[in-house]
């Protein structure tokens, strides 16, 4: 268990520290440190996750940081997509999930590694039936592999929605919420047909735990150069990745 709450705090660091990323660890933490059943440790991810970012987005509200346009068109169609990818979750095993999950570890670790070379939109914001869509793809991928997605959202709002980065972390962690607890609720019914159920203490010691270290992981931010920390984290994703594909085989 001592390493599980090491695990909980990192995920929250990596939270605090690069405002995406964190949220991906959380299923390898239940699966390869608890002792998990794939399909439970998904649903728990999407509480923790949830908790946290709800928790993490309550001072970017009080600061006006987050554009509720785009938690309208991104994240309402985002929870549609994500309780779409939980349902979808019953049709596959969890040892394909987990493959999936690994190959988007390796997606998000070549995001974080490789340097910027887009540009924000031009002339004006994107159109909302594009913001529509953008939302329900990555919450789908959110309930079908327990991911937050902040990896894909944090971008979007950038590049796509030319958003400032400090409001598109604030609207990312709403986002992140919304989604995370539609795709949860989902699960809370499909999880007794397994056999499988909630450990609700071990999630709300994780909230708690990833609270605290996303806390300190914001203070450590801004001492350390940003593009170390992230080329940094997306080395330990691929071997994160490499991991889960070689145990799942």
């Amino acid at each position: 268990m001592t390493l599980a709450l090491i695990g909980a705090l990192l995920i929250g660091l990596s939270l605090g520290l690069l405002g995406s990323g964190g949220s991906i660890l959380t299923v390898p933490v239940l699966v390869y440190l608890l002792g998990e059943p794939p399909k439970q440790a998904i649903a728990e991810s999407l509480l923790i996750v949830g908790g946290i970012a709800l928790l993490g987005a309550i001072p970017f509200a009080l600061r006006g940081l987050v554009d509720f346009r785009n938690v309208l068109f991104f994240g309402l169609p985002g929870m549609a997509g994500t309780y779409l990818g939980a349902w979808l979750s019953h049709l596959v095993s969890g040892q394909v999930q987990l493959l999936v999950f690994a190959g988007v570890m390796l997606v998000a670790a070549y995001s974080m590694a490789r340097p910027p070379v887009l540009k924000r939109t031009e002339g004006g914001k994107r159109k909302p039936w594009k913001i529509v869509l953008d939302g329900l793809a990555v919450g789908a991928l959110t309930g079908f592999v327990g991911v937050g997605g902040g990896f894909l959202i944090v971008p979007a709002l950038v590049l796509l929605g030319g958003l400032p980065m400090h409001l598109a972390v604030g609207t990312s962690l709403v986002i992140i919420a919304l989604k995370s607890f539609a795709g949860f609720y989902k699960y809370l019914h499909l999880l007794p047909a397994l056999g499988l159920s909630v450990n609700w203490a071990n999630a709300g010691l994780f909230i708690l735990v990833g609270t605290l270290g996303s806390f300190f992981g914001g203070r450590i931010a801004v001492r350390l150069p940003h593009e170390t920390l992230k080329r940094g984290f997306a080395l330990f994703l691929v071997g994160m990745g490499v991991y889960i594909i070689l145990q799942s085989l």
